[in-house]
């Protein structure tokens, strides 16, 4: 293909080659004790019956007054669900359960360390810790209705209970993952303009316990040169009675919680009953490039959505034991593990650690210990799981009935695997797709009703219809074995409201590029722009290839790199798979192949040409690797995401920035000698 033939493809004519794989079905058990089996649900979420078709949702809370409209365009797209309704979150998460359940285990808490005790927390417990804190914030820190109020804080038990705290004083609470900088916290800061900071003096990652403290005197200092004093910094105590930090505390603006609070034993504090629209929480996106984004959640119709579709998604019934291996610092975190699940009165597990500390197995002792039946997690820790141990979760009687991928797509290879070993070959697997902005899930099989296909997000959810436009905004129909731009043609409970302070990005972000008409209050004249490249089947169903900037366009053929990367992952010796482009004279691009291999497997010549040859046989030979390059592992970040950037620039013999925040900077040095020589 000549030059000129390249520029002249339409960006919109991606060309997808990877095959549609075969269903899956559920068990007649499994359906037998679905939440939700009826399939007319998909009539009565229809556009016909939007928005009220939302109300089965809403309905699975308790208000203090019923809204007197479902939806209100008035400042579109600024959407407000639920308007003139009332409610509090953390009364529904904790309080109106204890009349039937007040010693049941709301939270497992489990340490890294094995040789400590998991704690148990039920909801009665929770409630009294939760006014504890209230109590505290509200009096002592001068926490008030509107304030906003960051979180620096690692997985545990009193990540939650600060979270539910802040929502019944109706502070917004803006929680920061654990294993971000001092400055990645400081930026949150000060956009929030948060003069209170709540963290933990230390934690365990890896066997180590770390000193998490440092990082809150690092970042209030770097907020005060921006203008955002932090005037109380609250500290909670990884062993209570005990400080764990070789960080000093600063006199008159330090406080330990674990101390501070028996001042506020026995306290009740009555929830405030917040207007539906009224914000929850801001969760920050992580401003890769930019200024991050902060995503602001509501009330009503956010814990409406988390509820309804942890419900009929994840199937969460109020006996289940229900763990999430996600990090709280997260959306996932927030949507499906404290807030989706509370709500329903399960059992949510929270793991402090690394899921293969000590060893591959950890993950599999801890869900046949606790009875864990819904297991959740992304394709990077299901794949680290299949490298590291792919025969431990035979070892163990943990028995799922169902299993979720989030975060982005999973290839089929690791599909299968997922479901063949730690599913037993019985669990259900949902691979949902949605975002930090969405609040909840847009693509995936309803689990009693849709068979499961591999590599393939499913449908969208009810009440989520889906659209997919090229780059001139027409639209793609299904089918057609194009891909494009996925947008959602409607608003939905759960969707964020604006970016905090930002409402012109909010709107140039997710809305001008495919907005028919930006005087409208209809609406229909406002679809909401994902920056996901997707295909929809013949079936309906979605398959997501990575967001629109990771399709790399070799000699006008716009290839996904999760289609690739899903290609080399069908070779046994596999485990983990990154491309990333290199500019090419000619073809524009080319891709480079990053592999990691499984343990105890060697690397060769004679690999790298089976690894290549996989990818041309699964594709088509436009998307043969320029090298394919085994490492001993992927740069990552410390939630486990491959840095793709760092590879990229590497290969483009670039300058990699700022390492030193990766779980394993040593690694990008080996890769970058190997690239040399």
């Amino acid at each position: 293909m000549s030059k000129k033939e390249a520029v002249e493809t339409s960006e919109s004519q991606i060309a997808v080659h990877w095959e549609e794989e075969q269903y899956f079905y559920p068990s007649p058990t499994f359906v037998g004790q679905a939440n939700l089996t009826d399939e007319s649900v998909y009539d009565r979420f229809s556009l016909d019956n939007f928005p009220e078709c939302f109300h089965e949702y809403a309905e699975l809370l308790d208000w203090d007054k019923y809204w007197n409209k479902t939806l209100d365009t008035s400042d579109a797209p600024c959407w407000k669900w639920f308007t003139g309704g009332r409610l509090n979150v953390s009364y529904n998460c904790v309080d109106r359960h204890l009349a039937k359940n007040a010693n049941k285990t709301a939270i497992h808490f489990v340490p890294e360390p094995e040789g400590e005790k998991i704690d148990h927390i039920t909801y009665q417990e929770l409630y009294i810790r939760v006014n504890e804190i209230a109590a505290l914030l509200r009096d002592f820190a001068g926490l008030k209705r509107g304030d906003r109020v960051t979180i620096h804080m690692p997985m545990s038990a009193e990540l939650p209970i600060t979270m539910l705290a802040c929502a019944r004083l109706g502070v917004i609470h803006s929680v920061v993952f654990g294993g971000f900088s001092a400055n990645a916290c400081a930026d949150r800061i000060v956009d929030s303009q948060s003069r209170v900071l709540i963290t933990m003096d230390a934690y365990y990652r890896n066997g180590h316990l770390l000193n998490h403290k440092v990082a809150a005197d690092e970042a209030a200092e770097i907020s005060a040169k921006q203008g955002q004093v932090v005037d109380k910094v609250l500290i909670w105590q990884r062993y209570p009675g005990k400080y764990s930090s070789k960080t000093p505390l600063v006199e008159g603006r330090d406080v330990i919680v674990n101390e501070k609070i028996k001042e506020f034993y026995g306290a009740r504090v009555k929830p405030e009953s917040m207007k539906a629209e009224e914000p929850l929480f801001l969760m920050y996106t992580s401003g890769t490039t930019g200024k991050p984004k902060g995503c602001q959640h509501s009330t009503g119709g956010y814990l409406a959505y988390a509820a309804g579709t942890s419900k009929y998604i994840q199937d969460i019934h109020p006996e289940d034991v229900y763990w999430c291996m996600a990090d709280i610092g997260w959306i996932t975190g927030h949507s499906y593990i404290v807030y989706g699940p509370l709500a329903l009165c399960a059992s949510s597990v929270i793991y402090e650690g690394v899921p293969t500390f000590p060893d591959a197995g950890r993950s599999w002792r801890i869900a046949q210990d606790l009875n864990v039946n819904i297991f959740h997690t992304a394709p990077t820790t299901i794949r680290a799981l299949r490298k590291l141990g792919p025969d431990e979760p035979a070892k163990y009687s943990f028995k799922f009935k169902h299993m979720t991928t989030v975060g982005e797509p999973i290839e089929p290879e690791v599909w299968k695997w997922y479901h063949r070993e730690v599913g037993k070959g019985v669990a259900i697997i949902v691979d949902t797709w949605w975002q930090t902005e969405t609040g909840g899930f847009l693509c995936s099989t309803i689990p009693g009703i849709k068979p499961m296909k591999p590599g393939s997000a499913g449908p969208g959810v009810p009440g989520i219809h889906p659209i997919i436009y090229d780059d001139e905004g027409q639209v793609i129909e299904r089918g057609s074995g194009r891909a494009g731009n996925i947008c959602i043609q409607n608003p939905w409970p759960g969707q964020f409201q604006t970016i905090w302070g930002d409402r012109k990005r909010f709107v140039d972000t997710y809305f001008s590029r495919y907005c028919k008409n930006s005087e409208s209050k209809d609406w229909r004249d406002w679809p909401y722009l994902a920056g996901d490249a997707a295909m929809e089947a013949e079936d309906g169903y979605y398959r997501i290839l990575g967001r629109i900037d990771d399709v790399i366009n070799v000699s006008g053929h716009r290839l996904g790199t999760k289609e690739i990367e899903s290609a080399a992952m069908t070779v046994d010796e596999v485990a983990e798979a990154a491309v990333v482009p290199v500019a090419h004279d000619i073809k524009g691009k080319e891709p480079d192949l990053y592999i990691a291999l499984k343990t105890g497997v060697q690397p060769s010549v004679e690999l790298q040409e089976k690894i290549s040859a996989a990818v041309c046989s699964q594709i088509g030979k436009i998307a043969k690797p320029r090298k394919v390059w085994l490492v001993p592992d992927m740069p990552k970040t410390r939630s486990g995401k491959i840095m793709r950037r760092v590879l990229g620039a590497i290969s483009n013999n670039k300058d990699v920035g700022d390492v030193m925040t990766l779980a394993n900077p040593d690694v990008v040095e080996v890769i970058k000698g190997m690239i040399k020589n």
